[in-house]
């Protein structure tokens, strides 16, 4: 198919799940299950955080931002992923992949920033337990997360405005959504320019915080260390252990597709990878910050001795 100049007029053919019948029924109940677990326990989430006095600290704040913005990250995908299960060939326009494209990266450029946001937050209270209400005041929260939302929305709109839109080849992208990798595999245009711009974006959104968080979990494991109360000990551990799962699942997952070296192909690993930063990770966090917080139960559990009460 020839390279075309009206971009109105360019659809692409996204792949299914599964060339099988049977094993794309079986992937989009699963698909289907991880979505309603996601929204469920996200939305689970905001509501106890919004509803119980004792989670309206700095460390909640940002987790609140956090499970919405995770609810949203799997919204703009994953419906799309359900409905292309049930057609014959999966079709998108050039506009729809590009919207699709933008939300995705914008949602993660968000996470990737907040999850470092969340990192200084349990340093500040491990490390200057003391000073923590001065330096997590409110206004320097809401300035962390809004600073977090604001530059991933600026660095979104510099990839989508620079990125290539003449397309030549079979317009099939060889991938379940509108990945950049995978959208760009379709362009004639030379790539250096923006393969470098993508590259330094995913240096600066994805190795610099991982670079902190890291940093800031080498503080903190100081800072345990010397404290005398195992009790004490094991409840930080708790706390940090739970937020370095989601770091090094998120980071991991992400930094080996954006910032280690790519060839021409898209491959099945890298769509397993997607999966799981896009979809895992996100139906994940609820599961991890509530499990393991002792704090988030309590909530539960006042939440529902509360309906229990109205009832009777």
């Amino acid at each position: 198919m020839d390279s075309q100049n009206s971009t109105e007029e360019i659809t692409f053919i996204l792949l299914r799940l599964s060339q099988y019948p049977r094993a794309q029924t079986i992937f989009f109940c699963l698909l289907l299950m991880s979505y309603i677990i996601t929204l469920c326990g996200n939305s689970l989430i905001l509501l106890l955080i919004c509803y119980d006095p004792q989670l309206h600290t700095p460390m909640y704040f940002f987790l609140r931002n956090l499970s919405f913005l995770d609810t949203c990250y799997t919204t703009s995908s994953v419906p799309q992923m359900l409905i292309n299960c049930l057609v014959t060939i999966p079709i998108i326009s050039l506009g729809q992949c590009l919207a699709q494209m933008a939300a995705g990266l914008y949602l993660g450029v968000v996470e990737c920033l907040l999850l470092a946001a969340m990192a200084y937050d349990r340093c500040v209270a491990i490390v200057d337990p003391l000073r923590y209400s001065v330096h997590m005041r409110p206004q320097c929260c809401v300035l962390l997360a809004g600073t977090s939302w604001t530059a991933a929305f600026l660095l979104t709109v510099v990839i989508v405005l620079t990125m290539p839109l003449e397309f030549c080849g079979h317009h099939v992208i060889n991938h379940f959504s509108c990945e950049p990798l995978a959208l760009l595999k379709l362009a004639c245009s030379d790539l250096r320019f923006y393969e470098s711009l993508m590259l330094g974006i995913g240096a600066l959104t994805l190795l610099a915080p991982f670079a902190f968080i890291l940093g800031s979990c080498g503080r903190i494991l100081v800072a345990v260390l010397r404290m005398w109360s195992m009790e004490g000990r094991g409840k930080t551990f708790s706390t940090c252990g739970s937020h370095l799962t989601v770091v090094v699942l998120f980071y991991g997952t992400a930094i080996s597709m954006y910032v280690m070296p790519q060839d021409r192909t898209i491959h099945d690993r890298d769509k397993i990878i997607s999966i799981s930063y896009g979809i895992l990770t996100p139906m994940m966090n609820p599961l991890i910050y509530s499990l393991q917080n002792k704090e988030v139960k309590g909530a539960f559990r006042r939440l529902m001795g509360r309906k229990i009460d109205l009832k009777v």
